[in-house]
This record gives structure tokens, sequence and C-alpha cells, in this order.
């Protein structure tokens, strides 16, 4: 080993590497070709609302070094107990996944590569929480607006939590910027 600079498995583990970046980068750049030509290939068909949603997904993806989360907007004036507000918070969390994973599945990635984050705020008024949802609609956010059944602490069909997001945190700012944290 004295004489020799490198042995056979340095050339080997040094060759892998090389390869498996060279692969990597190649299957990104086909994977972004891909992707290209199927949303060109719905615009020539006119698919609108693949591109409504390619619209909404791309306007709001900002990258991959931008901090995405989601709000949940929690109404304070029904005097829900802890319990209540973490069930009612999941309900929401999941459906606006649920929406986000059809309406806008890049967002949705980026969010979930960014940790998922989650922020709780309140609202003292069942008015309050409607403006906030008509003020991310118009947006162009995802929203998912959490009615309870009625069987617990509260009336039935009173509406309890909406979940704002995912999306980039500035875009969410914009909305739910100005409510303190629950």
């Amino acid at each position: 080993m004295g004489d020799k600079l490198l042995d056979t498995s340095q050339i080997i583990n040094g060759m892998a590497v090389m390869i498996s970046f060279f692969v990597g980068y190649r299957y990104a750049i086909k994977r972004g070709e891909s992707k290209e030509t199927d949303e060109g290939a719905a615009a020539a068909t006119g698919s609108t609302s693949t591109q409504e949603a390619a619209a909404v997904s791309d306007r709001n993806y900002g990258g991959i070094n931008e901090n995405f989360k989601m709000v949940l907007v929690v109404r304070n004036d029904l005097k829900m107990g802890k319990g209540k507000i973490a069930a009612q918070c999941g309900h929401g969390a999941v459906g606006a996944y649920q929406n986000a994973v059809t309406r806008i599945p890049r967002l949705l990635r980026a969010w979930e590569n960014c940790g998922c984050a989650k922020i709780a705020v309140r609202v003292e008024s069942e008015a309050e929480l409607m403006a906030i949802k008509k003020a991310a609609e118009r947006q162009q956010l995802n929203t998912c607006l959490i009615r309870d059944a009625g069987r617990t602490q509260i009336e039935p069909n009173s509406k309890t939590v909406l979940a704002v997001g995912p999306a980039a945190a500035a875009d969410i700012d914009r909305v739910t910027g100005h409510l303190k944290l629950l």
C-alpha cells in the first residue's frame, strides 16, 4: 500500500459517487422535461381546470429556499376546551391537506419538504373567520372550513376552524399576519 496512490476500493467508491450524481442529475432533467410536456399537452387540449390548477401552483411556488406553512384560524368566542380545539385543528389540517393533494400538489410537496409548519391563531367571531376565508380565497389560497357536528361541547353546524394553506409564508401572512397566536 505504501507505493500506491489510490487503492482499488477508493477508485470504485469515487466512481460510484460520480455515477450516482450523473444518474440523479439526468433523472432531474428528464423529470422537469416531462412535466413541461405534460403542461404543454394540457394547454393544447384546452383543459382549463388543469391550466387553472397549474397557474395557481406555479404562481405560489416560489422555490426551494422559500418558507411554507399552514395556518389554522380558531374561533375563540366558542370557548372550546383544549382537546376540542386540538381535534378541530386536526380536522382542518387533514381537510386542507386533502384539498391540496389535487389542487396544489407542487406547493404541498414544498410544504412537506419544509417540515409541514402549522401555526394556530385566533379570531373572536364567526364574521371575522368568514372575512379571513374570503380574503384567502381572493388570494387563491387553499382553504378548508370545519363545521362541528355538535355532539359534545358546541352547537351543531358551528364553524370552528379555518385552515389556510399550505402556501408560501409570505402569501399566507398577507391574509392572517395580523392575527394573534392561539
